[in-house]
């Protein structure tokens, strides 16, 4: 099969979706690796070292027309025209995101098969899993350094002195994200609150993390009473490939004080704060009702190289199946066969189709018969 690997495009996005580790496995396999000319840069891998694993370099033309894309992010307006009936491999988050994308994947009849749908046998998201760790330990990195006074946060600075522990962190999701946040946040020295659904959740963290996590069982009216002193609200919120609810509302943020700051690791899905909007690397944030608000929508790309290297030790076994077996892979793996968000014309991820008002085209992936 003939692999493409493209460069990444998006704003300040330096990740790459393979290492030349991913590349020489697929080569290996007799697979035709393309990787576009300076695509590993940004990750510290030259050209030479995929050449080195059996890659050709080539241009974007080239790296497209192929039948297996593998990205790390959706395509953009500009990716648009490479679009046709090849398999995209790549975290779209179509659900909370921009509805003419889904649309033209339905048009060109691409296969959209989206990492973070994909599904192990435990019901897991193994795909999403390596990200999410690296977003949730970056948030409160990132929160840490807006709360500066000279970024025109109220200036707490999230860390222990002394034995004191100082910075209130209230962070809204107990699964990797907020895990990773909420272990971060502690091991620099602050109060750390989790807002959690499930009770074992909250034994869970005491036992990894420490015994004066503080873990409550999620409720408007808790998230409420918590958010008028939290320092740094982590929105880590996260519905299978459906848009995120919002659990903050816009009167909750209107009570926090002045200078704290929200970091919605939701956005990809749309956003669980009322008040976010995406944002980007080159313009991370802005000032709703006093609060700073940092929404990246792509935030694992500040790390890329470390990225990179997990992403690729999570998504190689897959992308070898998808080589050496093509749709058939996604047929006889139930997980797998979750990650195909549009096929053949069809959406074939409900809480995609409902996202968009698409359920007329709406099809369950294994009754959608290939051309």
């Amino acid at each position: 099969m003939k692999i493409g690997i493209v460069k990444e495009i998006k704003d300040e996005e330096y990740r790459v979706a393979l290492a030349p580790s991913g590349a020489k496995a697929l080569s290996a396999r007799g697979h035709a690796v393309f990787i576009e000319q300076g695509a590993g840069l940004g990750s510290g891998f030259t050209d030479e070292e995929y050449q080195d694993a059996g890659a050709t370099i080539c241009g974007v033309e080239d790296a497209w027309d192929a039948d297996l894309v593998i990205k790390v992010k959706e395509p953009l307006e500009s990716e648009y025209d490479y679009l046709d009936e090849q398999m995209i491999f790549t975290y779209f988050h179509l659900a909370g995101g921009d509805r003419r994308l889904t649309e033209i994947l339905l048009e060109r009849r691409t296969t959209a098969v989206a990492y973070e749908t994909l599904e192990d046998d435990q019901g897991r998201l193994p795909l999403l899993a390596p990200m999410s760790a690296i977003a949730g330990n970056m948030a409160v990195q990132m929160g840490g350094y807006y709360l500066a006074k000279f970024n025109h946060g109220k200036g707490m600075q999230l860390g222990s002195v002394l034995g004191q522990r100082y910075g209130k962190v209230l962070v809204i999701g107990d699964g990797v994200v907020g895990m990773h946040a909420a272990r971060t946040a502690h091991g620099m020295g602050s109060s750390v609150f989790v807002a959690g659904l499930w009770p074992e959740r909250g034994e869970l963290l005491k036992r990894e993390i420490g015994d004066d996590v503080n873990f409550f069982l999620s409720s408007s009216e808790a998230i409420a009473g918590h958010a008028k002193d939290a320092d740094l609200i982590i929105g880590a919120v996260l519905l299978h490939g459906a848009r995120a609810e919002h659990v903050v509302t816009e009167t909750m943020v209107k009570s926090m004080q002045p200078g704290s700051v929200i970091v919605d690791v939701s956005i990809d899905q749309g956003g669980c704060i009322e008040t976010s909007r995406p944002t980007s690397h080159s313009d991370p944030v802005y000032l709703k009702h006093g609060v700073i608000h940092y929404c990246v929508t792509n935030m694992p790309g500040a790390y890329p190289r470390t990225s990179t290297f997990a992403l690729t030790e999570a998504t190689l076994p897959y992308a070898l199946k998808l080589a050496d077996k093509g749709i058939a892979a996604l047929r006889e793996d139930p997980g797998f066969s979750k990650a195909v968000n549009v096929y053949q014309g069809y959406v074939t991820y409900q809480p995609v189709a409902e996202a968009f008002g698409l359920m007329s085209r709406y099809s369950v992936f294994s009754r959608v018969e290939p051309c």
